[in-house]
């Protein structure tokens, strides 16, 4: 699990599981310490409306986060589905410092990269539940979604040079992966342009096989992008939906579908240190 800030981003290795798969698999490696050792969590009344974040050698260092962001990052989901809670888990903004101390942090580097995820997702979730006091539950919901198809021509793709599992690496506008799934490509564009999309991605291509793939894009405001799900970009590079179909052969097709949705039964705001 490595997070991409929403501004300023740098390339890093981005999950490649969703949270139903990760939740599975993090029941098998619940026994494992999880905890982070320290954690820090103060306010940030800056006013500005971007964030980074960065989860790298189990160190978390977050600013100008809200919990809601952290929860998108943290569960690989988008902001819609989220449920419940108060107003405040999306306007307070706060600057978040955790790591693990290093025999943990060891530990869960000689795991495979989905229980190392699954993990981590533990981790977090222990996190928030000590800093925030938040509980939530998981339900099935049937909501707005991207199906994920096969464009009239067919897809441009190319096998994998490795053919087993490999990883992706994003920067703003950009996206290269090297021995990824169709799964894992919906689930990517489901996590990192969670905001341009606004809604999850599924894998519905029947496409099987791993792939290497690059993909540019100039971002766009979700607000544009979503009127019409047809956006152009600029005369540098097109938007999200046309490089997908033009340089992928795949196309976003707005549908419906199952979505597993987090509920916030309960949180606090955090006290500061």
């Amino acid at each position: 699990m490595r997070w991409l800030g929403r501004a300023g981003l740098t390339g890093v290795w981005v999950l490649l599981l969703g949270a139903g798969g990760l939740r599975g698999i993090a029941q098998r490696v619940a026994a494992a310490p999880l905890a982070f050792e320290v954690s820090t969590v103060r306010a940030n009344k800056s006013g500005s409306s971007s964030y980074d974040s960065d989860f790298n050698d189990e160190r978390l260092t977050a600013t100008n986060v809200s919990l809601k962001n952290v929860m998108e990052e943290a569960f690989g989901i988008t902001e819609e589905s989220i449920e419940g809670g108060p107003k405040w888990v999306e306007s307070e903004r706060f600057d978040i410092e955790a790591k693990m101390d290093e025999t943990t942090a060891a530990q869960i580097r000689k795991l495979g990269r989905k229980e190392r995820d699954a993990a981590e997702m533990k981790a977090f979730e222990q996190l928030l539940a000590e800093r925030f006091k938040l509980a939530f539950h998981w339900e099935t919901k049937e909501m707005p979604v991207y199906a994920l198809v096969t464009a009239k021509k067919g897809p441009r793709l190319h096998e994998a040079a490795k053919p087993q599992g490999g990883g992706a690496s994003a920067h703003t506008g950009e996206l290269k992966a090297e021995g990824i799934t169709m799964n894992d490509l919906a689930h990517i564009l489901t996590q990192d342009l969670s905001r341009e999309l606004g809604r999850e991605v599924v894998n519905r291509t029947g496409v099987q096989g791993r792939y290497d793939l690059e993909l540019k894009w100039t971002p766009e405001s979700r607000g544009v992008q979503r009127a019409t799900d047809n956006g152009t970009g600029t005369d540098e590079m097109p938007s999200i939906f046309t490089a997908i179909q033009d340089q992928l052969g795949l196309k976003l097709k707005p549908s419906k579908g199952a979505v597993q949705v987090l509920v916030i039964d309960s949180v606090e705001m955090p006290n500061e240190n």
